[in-house]
């Protein structure tokens, strides 16, 4: 147990650390392709439109 947690520790500072090292421009890059694929999947799967009895039906369960 305490084996995995020191590991798990090591590996987040381990990240975090290769985080401090990359450049501005290589974070710049890789959120531009994170927000790409973001829009891909909100086209993929939209959004749900519910009509007025799956919205009553939430209502009640609400309440």
């Amino acid at each position: 147990m305490s084996l995995r947690l020191l590991y798990l520790i090591f590996s987040r500072l381990l990240g975090w650390f290769a985080l401090l090292a990359r450049s501005s421009a290589s974070k710049d890059v890789e959120l531009l392709v994170l927000r790409h694929e973001v829009a891909v999947l909100r086209r993929a799967n939209p959004k749900p439109r519910f009509d007025w009895a799956d919205r009553a039906y939430l209502a009640a369960l609400v309440r």
